[in-house]
């Protein structure tokens, strides 16, 4: 039997709504990191948030690392209603043919943090999750993880040495297209597979925010990894929306809230998490770390951008555009301050 018949003779047997369900309502909340991650920390701090404001009436169960579905199963699961909550990647939605939100895979898209926050918390990030209701699924909020940091067996530290390197990708278009710029090969292979995968040569290197690296323990099959801040992974937060359509309004409403006080908990700790993960990597002395200087950064920028052009038409020219717009707005507020950031490029260096 396959996942769908198995998931859906499941779901048949569940059908009834939250509303008509026996106390408590029951959340099933899956995600494919660790505990010790910032989205693993954020959802147990949500569920403590949604368990206290419902005073009981709902009870969150979260199932961290792959426990109940791994990358390409979990949004699946959500749709037909095997589980409530999810918080995948951004890169997931492509798959469902929800294109734009392939921006968020653009490289170096996003100069800062208060560029990305924009984008997300205002029209732009708005917009993006309203496509997700064609799909039956309803968006809650963004979550960050932070800037992606390039790993392998070998030193990275100018465009040529990508060449011919196999890299663990996200099943994307975009980083597909972002490691061949590079000159590398990629591998799309589920984060769960990725430690064997490089411990046993099927890749050579991968991208991942630093706390991924550190809490996956990549650390012990990567001798290298190169600061370079190329690229974001944040995650939406999303809930099967007829389970969400189906609940009291008075519990949707206290679980929104609780969401809001986990997203800004999870924000306020990703970079933290991050800052502190490359402070035990070098306590631990495993992989050299190499931070990109900035004439390094330009060289990988401008490699880089023509994946902006090649793309724009599937995201979405108005929305890259916009980013744009938003990165000069902040560029230019942290001018009239005095505190632009060195290392970080403005997307004025555009291809």
């Amino acid at each position: 039997m396959n996942l769908r018949s198995l998931l859906l003779t499941v779901c048949l047997a569940c059908a009834l709504t939250p509303a008509m369900a026996a106390e408590p309502i029951i959340i099933k909340f899956s995600h494919v990191v660790a505990p010790n991650t910032p989205k693993g920390k954020a959802a147990d701090y949500f569920k403590q948030r949604a368990e206290a404001a419902t005073r009981g009436r709902v009870k969150v169960e979260v199932y961290p690392n792959s426990q109940l579905y791994k990358d390409g199963e979990e949004m699946e699961a959500l749709q037909l209603g095997a589980v409530q909550m999810l918080a995948p990647s951004l890169f997931k939605f492509g798959l469902l043919g929800v294109r734009s939100f392939e921006l968020f895979g653009l490289p170096y898209i996003f100069p800062n943090k208060d560029t990305l926050y924009r984008v997300m918390d205002g029209d732009i990030g708005r917009q993006l999750l309203a496509q997700l209701e064609a799909k039956g699924i309803v968006g809650l909020a963004y979550w960050d993880n932070g800037f992606k940091q390039m790993s392998a067996d070998r030193p990275l530290r100018r465009v040529g040495d990508f060449q011919g390197l196999k890299l663990r990708v996200q099943p994307s278009e975009v980083i597909e297209a972002q490691m061949r710029a590079l000159g590398g090969v990629p591998r799309a292979i589920p984060f769960s597979e990725t430690y064997a995968a490089l411990k046993n040569g099927v890749v050579d290197g991968t991208e991942n925010p630093v706390s991924n690296l550190y809490t996956q323990r990549l650390y012990e099959v990567q001798r290298y990894m190169t600061i370079s801040d190329h690229g974001y992974l944040g995650y939406a937060v999303i809930v099967n929306k007829r389970f969400w359509d189906g609940l009291p309004a008075g519990i949707r409403a206290a679980l929104a809230k609780a969401m809001q006080e986990a997203t800004a908990y999870e924000r306020r700790i990703a970079q933290q998490e991050n800052d502190a993960t490359l402070a035990a990597l070098k306590r631990l002395g495993k992989t050299e770390i190499h931070t990109l200087p900035l004439a390094g950064r330009i060289e990988w920028h401008k490699a880089l951008l023509p994946v902006h052009k090649e793309f724009e038409e599937v995201i979405g020219r108005d929305l890259i555009q916009g980013v744009y717009n938003i990165a000069a707005q902040v560029e230019r507020e942290r001018q009239a301050a005095g505190t632009t950031a060195p290392r970080q490029i403005p997307n004025s260096i555009k291809p």
